[in-house]
């Protein structure tokens, strides 16, 4: 195999690959990048047998073929490697090194047989359709802060993609949630999605997904089966195993008779939060919220680190009421919003709250208060 690359092609495409290699694995061809050459591009493929990427480049391929070598020395190598420098990839099978040269640098990488390794079987795909980058984003951007990180309930650890029936129609929707708190945000169902079984993308996978959703312009492909979610785009394919469990009925945690509403500036709310949960105690991190007519205290009071209020000019016309809140909760839920307001609704201070961004309705979240 031999092939010359622009270092940026190359940086682009090793960094996405080497992201998803487990730096602890017992497998060492799991460490390692499967390089293949031919016609007028290189791919890369790496995988931790639960995820998969394989991100293509466009190279000049002098003799076509393919290697493995360590995905995270490549990665540093070609970070190192001046801008704009044209990389030269050879590798001769009696070796067993895989050579890197670029202007004066020249490295040999130990490499691994190609056949070791493991390539993610193909799956059936139930259902194929194709979404716009950007409306991917926000699903997946303004739920994943709720997914769960307890490996004992792990079919809360993902982001929980379906279609649901909403009294507008058919949408396109992800919920991800921990128990404390819940995101449920919906989108315009694409063409071609109405059959699609109902998934929960693994948080890992979530994360690598963000890489490819960079692009507004980008078109994803979008493939679905009962155990496998594939998004790709004309030069990376992302492959996922699905959690294999029954995401809750989230429905019922939604409440619906929340009635007293608070509406308030997301940004200045946040900011008061952030503030006043400065000396609120590590472990608890309660806040608690005063609500009187168009007036809001934020207040700590943590007896070993001191105390600290702040009050916000709100829109408020009901009864008076208080309740608690984890701080990092609060901001989580408050950071999720574009508009300009935020809206909460509550009921009384022991039941779930429900906020929501202005009068949209597409992203909605829950949280649980906490005694204060």
């Amino acid at each position: 195999m031999k092939l010359s690359i622009e270092r940026g092609a190359l940086m682009k495409a090793v960094a996405q690959a080497q992201s998803v290699v487990e730096r602890r694995n017992t497998i060492p061809i799991l460490a390692n990048v499967l390089i293949e050459a031919e016609g007028d591009t290189v791919q890369f493929r790496a995988t931790d047998l639960d995820v998969e990427v394989v991100d293509r480049a466009p190279a000049q391929v002098e003799r076509a073929g393919a290697t493995t070598v360590s995905a995270v020395t490549l990665n540093e190598i070609v970070r190192k490697l001046p801008d704009g420098a044209l990389v030269t990839l050879s590798e001769d099978g009696a070796s067993g090194r895989l050579q890197i040269t670029a202007g004066r640098s020249d490295f040999k990488l130990a490499t691994l047989p190609r056949e070791d390794f493991p390539v993610m079987a193909s799956s059936e795909y139930a259902c194929n359709f194709a979404a716009p980058a950007p409306v991917l984003r926000r699903l997946f951007d303004k739920s994943k802060f709720a997914i769960s990180t307890e490996e004992t309930r792990y079919y809360l650890n993902g982001v929980y993609m379906h279609v649901a029936d909403t009294e507008a129609g058919p949408r396109l929707r992800c919920v991800a949630t921990d128990g404390h708190r819940l995101a449920r945000i919906d989108a315009p169902l694409p063409e071609g999605a109405a059959g699609m079984p109902g998934v929960i993308v693994p948080r890992k996978t979530v994360g690598e997904l963000r890489k490819l959703l960079d692009d507004d312009e980008m078109e994803i492909a979008v493939s679905v089966s009962e155990t496998k979610v594939r998004f790709a785009t004309p030069n990376i394919t992302l492959t996922s195993k699905v959690i294999d469990g029954t995401f809750p009925d989230y429905s019922r945690v939604i409440p619906t008779g929340n009635t007293k509403q608070l509406e308030v500036d997301a940004s200045d709310f946040a900011k008061a939060v952030d503030r006043v949960a400065t000396v609120s105690s590590e472990r608890s991190r309660a806040v608690k919220m005063s609500l009187d007519e168009d007036r809001l205290v934020l207040s700590v009071n943590a007896p070993d680190a001191g105390a600290a209020e702040e009050e916000l000019a709100v829109a408020y016309g009901d009864e008076k009421l208080e309740i608690g809140f984890n701080a990092k909760y609060l901001l989580e839920i408050a950071s999720q919003v574009d508009k300009e307001n935020a809206i909460f609704l509550f009921n009384s201070s022991g039941d779930p709250t429900l906020m929501r961004e202005g009068d949209d309705t597409s992203a909605v979240y829950v949280v649980m208060p906490m005694r204060v």
